[in-house]
């Protein structure tokens, strides 16, 4: 949480607030309907901190163990720790069919991104030097192999991108949310390139992920909001779906600079997935009279497309932030 220091002036920033952006999305005011018993709320949190002690526990002993046993093992944990706290999820997707390298990348919300992730998509992830200092949490990250990032070193950021590369390059996975801080989840950052020069100097593909959550208030981990405080509107929420979408691969071969590469994962996370109403061709009737002939040039007619930008007002200062 960044409190009240003063950040460097090259960190992304987003306009989201603890007491905004944690209101009921609709309403702006906390709506107790939504909201689980006192009781319901104290076992998710117990059953979720249980979950993730079980976990700082078996992590010497699943570090002896052959890869493939050790990710299958991280990943039925991560989901364990996150149903614990009462948070359903839904996969969109195929994860399992993409494979090689890959550099993931996912809008930002809430601290849950990070296990949700794992889950499906295990790597390599990317997070601010900060959290190593997090009781348990960095404890864990650290063990996972996590690329920490001082974010007030504006010069250690090659030095990270060379070893995001090198996981790359050896045929590893690297998960990052180049937003660079975390949203309110009704609104979105713009992809920072920084991590985007990865993936070109290894040649690897970029795998967007968007994440949604529902109700989206109470997954919204911004400002100075404390972990604790987060960990409670959390667990509770009456009934929590995430909603975790996998999109399709973009190769790093088609574009030529790490900005329009971050533009193009920016625009495929962005971009609504509503399903399109069939409309029947209208039926034409053609005249049986001779008519003169008009010579056209089709080939020369630039098509017309039709761009539609969802947008709303982000409402809050965020705090968990990553590099640019």
């Amino acid at each position: 949480m960044n409190g009240s220091t003063a950040l460097p002036p090259w960190l992304p920033t987003a306009p989201c607030t603890p007491g905004r952006c944690a209101a009921h999305p609709e309403t702006g005011r906390d709506d107790p309907a939504e909201r689980a018993g006192a009781v319901l709320a104290a076992a998710r949190l117990t059953a979720g901190i249980g979950a993730v002690l079980v976990g700082v526990l078996l992590a010497p002993a699943a570090g002896l163990l052959p890869a493939a046993a050790r990710l299958a093992l991280v990943r039925s944990w991560v989901r364990a720790v996150v149903r614990a706290f009462g948070v359903r999820v839904r996969y969109e997707g195929a994860a399992d069919a993409v494979t090689g390298p890959l550099l993931v990348v996912a809008n930002h919300v809430s601290w849950l991104d990070i296990p949700l992730v794992a889950a499906v998509l295990p790597g390599r992830m990317v997070a601010k030097t900060e959290v190593r200092r997090w009781p348990v949490l960095g404890t864990l990250a650290a063990l996972g192999g996590t690329l920490f990032i001082d974010r007030d070193r504006l010069r250690a950021l090659p030095a990270t991108v060379r070893a995001m590369s090198g996981v790359l390059a050896d045929g590893g996975r690297v998960v990052v949310f180049p937003e660079g801080s975390t949203w309110c989840g009704r609104a979105r950052g713009r992809f920072r390139p920084a991590a985007f020069q990865a993936a070109l100097d290894s040649g690897s593909a970029v795998l967007p992920v968007r994440i949604d959550y529902r109700p989206t208030g109470a997954a919204a981990y911004v400002g100075d909001d404390p972990l604790g405080a987060s960990l409670w509107r959390v667990v509770t929420a009456r009934r929590m779906v995430a909603s975790i979408r996998i999109l399709d691969p973009i190769s790093s071969v088609q574009y030529p600079d790490r900005r329009a590469l971050a533009a193009a994962a920016e625009r495929a996370v962005a971009r609504p997935t509503v399903a399109r109403p069939t409309v029947p061709e209208p039926t034409v009737l053609r005249p049986t009279a001779p008519q003169p002939t008009v010579a056209k040039d089709s080939a020369n007619l630039s098509s017309l497309s039709v761009h539609q930008r969802v947008s709303s007002r982000p409402t809050a200062a965020s705090s968990f932030r990553t590099p640019a």
